[in-house]
């Protein structure tokens, strides 16, 4: 390719792409990647220097709640996105437990509407499902700026609760997209409810416990084999499942959060007390270590934040009454980048964890790789950044992450959407952009 002008030429970058990791130009025009090597002699508008820096394909968050509409004092789309780019993170999924409920096309048009030009990031969102919409869901998850179904069988409320087999296998049976799942047993949950109302936050795992989220995810597994229908199940806290769901490959994809990576009980029950308080729960330093196994095996195949945040005020009120969740978006890249450079994780891993498995599994548009021809969604970091994350550098509303205070190697310094330099040096563009992400299986409707 001859290059006679382009809009941004980065040079000297340590770029991790599907090359393996070498130094080497990127040039950007027009949104896209148009030249990836040694570059000289080009007419650019911008050159940055990267000398240094490693340079990634923009992090893809396919798990994230914004809130908006309907508890904006928690988060919204605008400041959710803002702490996505902050941390990297050029393109996000976000769920559909929001007020209206996003399970109709009304409600899924007035988020894209929502969400464009005023998210920072790239975004899609997931349909609920409900045993009232099973018909059209189909047609649902065709609609531009949908990422897909997803299905809560336990931890939800009203509509979106799905948690007869019956009701579930009538949805898998409707549809072809890959659908995400919440896997906890609603029947095991509610048997167990009593043992939340003593001992307090450290209960929370005891109610919730493994065998809630094994029943689920073997639930799950079957109805998927028999409908033949491609599911992803997500924030995975068990060796167990890990286990059961190598065996299933062929119909299940799989998520873990850097959460569940990185805090174990009993010790992030004492010492943040309902701040740790998530579903599904975090669990024994036994199973942290079976997650990372997992992981390292292959059996993992996208990390995700299940970014919740909540008012501080309500994390604070006494358990049960606390609220799960807690915010991930902006601290996802960082605590992984710690992790690389503790030596648990190398960078390509952490690329097809981030970038081209979210892409892979969805059939993302034009994401998820550092090519020429590919959207110029790219991450650029300060691998060797010695720092403390701390709330003055948070942008979610919450105010607060379980990781303030943690001392950790490995920043995003730069992040560019579509060849938009939104994030640089922790300062953000002049205005937001956000697009809808498109899908190749649905590029025509």
């Amino acid at each position: 390719m001859i290059l006679v002008a382009i809009d941004i030429l980065i040079k000297n970058a340590i770029c991790v792409s599907h090359n393996g990791i070498e130094a080497t130009d990127v040039a950007i025009k027009d949104d896209i990647i148009v030249a990836i090597g040694h570059i000289d002699d080009v007419d650019a508008g911008e050159v940055i220097d990267a000398t240094g820096l490693h340079l990634l394909p923009g992090v893809i968050d396919t798990q994230v709640h914004f809130r908006e509409p309907g508890a904006e004092a928690k988060e919204d789309l605008e400041s959710g996105s803002r702490a996505a780019v902050q941390g990297g993170v050029t393109a996000v999924f976000e769920m559909p437990n929001t007020n209206p409920l996003t399970s109709t096309a009304k409600a899924l048009n007035d988020k894209v509407k929502r969400g464009t030009n005023r998210m920072w990031c790239d975004f899609a969102f997931y349909v609920g499902a409900t045993s009232k919409n099973v018909s059209r869901l189909a047609k649902l998850e065709r609609m531009p700026g949908c990422c897909g179904i997803k299905i809560f069988m336990g931890s939800s409320t009203g509509d979106l609760l799905v948690a007869d087999d019956q009701t579930l296998a009538d949805i898998l049976a409707n549809g072809t997209r890959r659908i995400a799942i919440h896997a906890e047993d609603e029947d095991r949950l509610i048997e167990r409810k009593h043992l939340s109302e003593e001992g307090g936050v450290s209960q929370h795992p005891v109610w919730r416990d493994a065998t809630t989220a094994y029943r689920a995810t073997e639930r799950i597994l079957d109805i998927a084999r028999r409908t033949g229908r491609r599911v992803h199940v997500l924030h995975i806290t068990t060796e167990n499942e890990m286990a059961l769901l190598a065996a299933y490959k062929d119909v299940a994809s799989v998520e873990v959060t850097p959460q569940h990576l990185t805090l174990s009980a009993p010790d992030c029950y004492e010492e943040l007390g309902t701040y740790a308080q998530m579903n599904p729960p975090i669990r024994d330093e036994a199973e942290r270590i079976g997650l990372w196994k997992a992981l390292s095996v292959g059996i993992v195949d996208v990390l995700g934040s299940d970014h919740a945040p909540h008012e501080k005020e309500m994390k604070a009120l006494p358990y049960p009454k606390s609220p799960s969740g807690m915010p991930g978006v902006q601290t996802l890249l960082p605590l992984m980048l710690d992790q690389v450079n503790k030596g648990v994780l190398s960078l390509e891993r952490l690329m097809d964890l981030t970038s081209a498995g979210p892409a892979r599994l969805f059939n993302i548009a034009g994401k998820g790789r550092l090519a020429v021809g590919f959207d110029a969604d790219l991450t650029l970091v300060d691998l060797k950044k010695k720092w403390t994350i701390e709330e003055d550098w948070l942008e979610s509303k919450c105010g607060w992450s379980p990781f303030t205070g943690r001392q950790i190697t490995g920043k995003p310094v730069g992040t560019f959407v579509r060849g938009r330099k939104v994030m640089w040096m922790g300062e953000l563009a002049e205005e937001a952009t956000g697009q809808p992400i498109r899908f190749q299986d649905t590029l025509n409707g």
